[in-house]
């Protein structure tokens, strides 16, 4: 046991929040940092991955399309299949020691640990953005085709808003998961929280304790990551109550408006 630890597990606790409390606390916050941003990347990595693969291919569409876009599918099945089949830490370590010793890129530990956070996460976005988008049903596709619109103003407008919707949950789920994940970069030297908790534990050896700490702040991290992600959820649904128009007084005649309770009856046109 380290010179000054007093005995007793919450005597231990206070010990180490008051002589590395600030330490535990940047840690924290370059782990959020890290999370949040490399969350919103892989958002965007996931969302062309997903537009990519749900690119309609018709029978006269030319050869050239049709290639260009097989391999691509390819390439990102690859990607996909790779990133979700093994673990983060090892994709540090290849992302971070592997650039240098194959090519002669020697990354600064914040460029990787970006890089190897977001790729990791547009891999799992891919797949979601792409359930998102064929949940949408096809009918809206072909109304959109039947006014006019391109493929491109469809997606825009009408279906990309509403698969955004519907996989909310899924870009909470990955933020949760990336703070914890961030652990892995340790690895490559990178002072997140849990590096933090291990030079505390080589300083006192007070594992445990540190380890409940460690515990705690990522809890209360995720739990308010939850409700921020719940409170955007219910903002996005819009209200719940409804506004009933009743027209009087011909066409031109402005709307007679009632909110928050049902109207019987015929409405007059």
């Amino acid at each position: 046991m380290s010179d000054g630890l007093p005995e007793g597990f919450f005597a231990q606790i206070g010990y180490l929040l008051q002589n590395y409390g600030t330490n535990y606390l940047k840690g924290a916050g370059i782990t959020i940092v890290i999370a949040v941003i490399c969350t919103a990347i892989g958002c965007v990595i996931g969302l062309g991955c997903g537009i990519v693969q749900t690119i309609p291919v018709e029978k006269r569409d030319g050869m050239g399309k049709k290639v260009l876009l097989g391999a691509a599918r390819a390439v990102l099945r690859v990607y996909v299949e790779v990133f979700r089949g093994t673990p983060m830490i090892l994709q540090a370590v290849l992302i971070f020691y592997g650039a240098a010793f194959l090519f002669g890129w020697n990354l600064d530990m914040w460029t990787a640990a970006l890089v190897i956070v977001s790729v990791n996460t547009g891999a799992y976005m891919a797949e979601s953005v792409r359930g998102g988008i064929l949940s949408i049903p096809v009918g809206q596709t072909e109304g959109a085709k039947a006014i006019g619109l391109t493929h491109v103003q469809t997606m825009t407008s009408i279906i990309l808003p509403q698969a955004l919707r519907n996989i909310m949950p899924q870009i909470g789920n990955n933020l949760i998961i990336n703070i914890k994940d961030t652990s892995v970069l340790f690895i490559i030297g990178v002072a997140e929280l849990f590096s933090i908790h291990k030079g505390v534990v080589g300083a006192t050896y007070a594992y445990f304790p540190s380890a409940v700490i460690e515990m705690a702040i990522y809890l209360v991290m995720t739990l308010v990551c939850s409700a921020i992600l719940r409170w955007v959820e219910k903002r996005m649904d819009g209200e719940s109550s409804y506004a009933l128009v009743k027209q009087t007084g011909g066409l031109n005649a402005p709307p007679y408006v009632e909110h928050g309770k049902p109207r019987t009856g015929n409405l007059d046109l």
